[in-house]
């Protein structure tokens, strides 16, 4: 038992004094020196920690130690997981938590995300783990984070995806950020062009918010998580869902917030509406004291127009964000093909003629509508009595325009 206790204690060892290492807090002299020492005094039965060591010898503070151990806690669960080097925590949600890791076989940087023990247990976070895992497998696109693999070991699920150095849209909007124009259109062009892969492979993201869009060194912008997309066609899950509001209240779309059940492309179009109306006026469009007002919002409240709240934003990007979160899907887009057209034309300075085509036919549907389905006999009668006149009396005033202007030209 006193062995297993030293080998437990020599592991943990060497994985702190190689942190200690990478952090600057030490040189690996110093490490060595006390790694050394700590053998010898194993010789005489005593055997401080590693920790205590480098303390004692005013290497690194008591805190420093404290913060390091705390952190290798963290990192607990993904050390479980064979084939990869656990680096550090990127970050955690309420869902689950993502490391930085090496891919040993392969020698690549990759992120792991990592489903809590507390979840582990529930049949639904698992199966909407791994459904977030085949999702992403079945894309393969420059603006999509691609995905690795997916399993579990020693009671953790995990999903391996590729690693982006860089940071979130999140993070430059809450830092105060606007976007230009041509800023805010650069990253919406590439998302759309994800939307489009995704969509055109049957899969409807709904979850597109600022917090999900990656931005590389490069000013790559890569769409990431999967984790609420589900296959169009999939009636099973949409069945199951009925009725609950999936989405984030900022960015969701009204037929989420009702939760039905045939959820389309046009819900992503929405959400990534919301994400550009976000980055070019610096606030999300619908704001209120609890995600319940917020949503409430996006049901009934009248969208002011970005460019009414950033006068530099040209009136194409006004009318086609405008069209993106029409409140009535049937008014947005028709494809997000569609969308990346337009989006494109207004980076190049030039009108966006999709969105007016929606517009024209928004405008007819209205008027047909309008229109009584039915009329009787004498109504008939009467309306081309009336339109006959209309145009009797267009024609006459044609005539004596015509008939001034020859006269003037006359007199000349």
């Amino acid at each position: 038992m006193a062995n297993n206790h030293v080998k437990s204690v020599s592991m943990t060892d060497t994985e702190l004094g190689r942190i200690v290492v990478e952090k600057n807090l030490a040189t690996s002299e110093e490490v060595e020196e006390c790694l050394a020492e700590q053998k010898q005094l194993a010789a005489d039965n005593r055997q401080p920690a590693l920790s205590d060591l480098l303390v004692e010898k005013g290497i690194v503070t008591k805190r420093q130690i404290d913060r390091i151990i705390k952190s290798m806690e963290e990192l607990r669960p993904a050390q479980q997981i064979p084939g990869y080097q656990i680096l550090e925590k990127l970050g955690s949600g309420a869902m689950a938590t993502v490391f930085k890791a090496k891919q040993l076989s392969l020698d690549r940087l990759v992120a792991i995300k990592v489903l809590p023990k507390r979840f582990s247990e529930n049949p639904e976070y698992v199966e909407r783990f791994y459904r977030e895992g085949k999702a992403a497998a079945k894309l393969n696109h420059p603006n999509i984070v691609q995905a690795i693999d997916v399993g579990e070991a020693n009671g953790y699920h995990y999903f391996v995806m590729e690693y982006v150095e860089g940071h979130t849209l999140y993070d430059e909007l809450i830092a105060g950020k606007v976007f230009s124009e041509s800023e805010a259109l650069d990253i919406a062009i590439q998302i759309t062009r994800a939307l489009v892969h995704a969509h055109e492979n049957g899969l409807i993201h709904r979850d597109v918010k600022p917090k999900n869009i990656m931005i590389t060194k490069d000013g790559v912008a890569k769409l990431a998580d999967m984790g609420l997309a589900r296959m169009a066609a999939d009636e099973q899950t949409a069945q199951a869902e009925a009725g609950k509001a999936y989405g984030t209240p900022y960015y969701i779309s009204p037929e989420q917030i009702r939760g039905e059940v045939d959820i389309d492309f046009r819900a992503d179009i929405y959400s990534l509406g919301a994400t550009l109306y976000h980055m070019v006026t610096g606030r999300v469009p619908f704001d209120g004291p609890t995600p319940v007002a917020v949503m409430n919002k996006h049901l009934k409240e009248p969208l002011t127009p970005p460019d009414h709240i950033n006068p530099s934003l040209s009136v194409g990007l006004g009318e086609v964000v405008e069209t993106m979160m029409a409140k009535r899907r049937e008014d947005r887009y028709a494809s997000t093909t569609d969308l990346l057209m337009d989006l494109e034309s207004i980076a190049r300075g030039e009108p966006p003629l999709q969105v007016h085509k929606t517009l024209d036919a928004r405008m007819l549907s209205a008027l047909t509508k309008e229109e009584p389905t039915a009329k009787p006999a004498e109504e008939v009668s009467a309306s081309k009595t009336s339109s006959n006149e209309i145009i009797i009396y267009i024609l006459l005033a044609l005539l004596g325009i015509s008939i001034i202007v020859n006269i003037l030209q006359a007199l000349t």
